[in-house]
């Protein structure tokens, strides 16, 4: 097929595609998002029991044009990262912790029909507050402006099976892991 690129961005670029497709009459012609990809992190930090045992790391932050959401750390890969190296990176930016223990758990395509974008979560287990050497730890990107909250494991599952939370990968993560994960 041939391409022909209509934008170029920092995140994505816009390409589209014309010519044959296989099994198909006639010529095709697709608009593609090309993303690098991302990884999102489901981390749970135990807790004392008589403080509500285990409870999972979320995050809100703005997300033009749909305004504060709720939804598990993540970000997109860097140029020749690795999946599980971009989801350490950004729970440790995005929350602060760095986990002890981080094992995939699903990926997925969220938009397959017009994006190239994968979704990498993986399970982040026995958090510790990251620091380095008594020095602050990597915070967000300029242009974030996140707030972490520690939520008890069965409300984020209540919130994934009504509705009330919003983001696809967060939904994606809670409930594979709550269905048995991989």
């Amino acid at each position: 097929m041939r391409k022909r690129t209509i934008y170029e961005g920092r995140i994505i670029n816009v390409r589209v595609y014309e010519g044959r497709l296989p099994g198909r009459e006639g010529e095709a012609r697709r608009e593609i998002v090309e993303h690098r990809g991302a990884a999102a992190i489901l981390a749970f930090v135990e807790g004392e029991e008589e403080e509500g045992g285990r409870k999972v790391v979320m995050v809100e932050q703005d997300r033009f044009p749909h305004g504060r959401t709720l939804e598990i750390p993540a970000g997109t890969l860097e140029e020749g990262e690795g999946p599980s190296a971009c989801a350490a990176r950004e729970l440790e930016e995005e929350t602060g912790y760095l986990a002890g223990k981080m094992e995939p758990l699903v990926s997925f395509y969220p938009s397959i029909g017009y994006s190239t974008e994968i979704i990498h979560c993986f399970v982040a287990t026995d958090l510790r507050p990251a620091t380095d050497n008594g020095r602050c730890r990597r915070g967000p990107d300029d242009d974030e402006c996140i707030t972490v909250h520690m939520m008890d494991w069965e409300e984020v599952l209540r919130m994934a099976r009504s509705g009330r939370l919003q983001d696809s990968k967060t939904i994606c993560a809670v409930l594979t892991y709550a269905a048995g994960g991989r």
